[in-house]
């Protein structure tokens, strides 16, 4: 499952995010997000929430972001 937040800003990214794990369908949610705060958010939240972040990339002044589901 893929969420785009760009064009948001914080904390809509984390909301979004959040929501889509609470719908469970996927073990994998991959965020795109192009706020800044982004890059600090996601891996403090996924630490707090206990989910993995297995990745960050930086795309083009973006960010994706994926997270494995505890």
């Amino acid at each position: 499952m893929t969420v785009d937040a760009r064009g948001t800003r914080c904390p809509t990214p984390i909301i979004e995010l959040s929501r889509a794990i609470d719908d469970r369908t996927a073990d994998v949610v991959v965020l795109l997000a192009d706020d800044p705060n982004a890059r600090v958010d996601v891996p403090v939240w996924c630490r707090l929430k206990h989910h993995e972040l297995l990745e960050t990339v930086e795309d083009g002044g973006a960010w994706r972001f994926t997270v494995r589901i505890a």
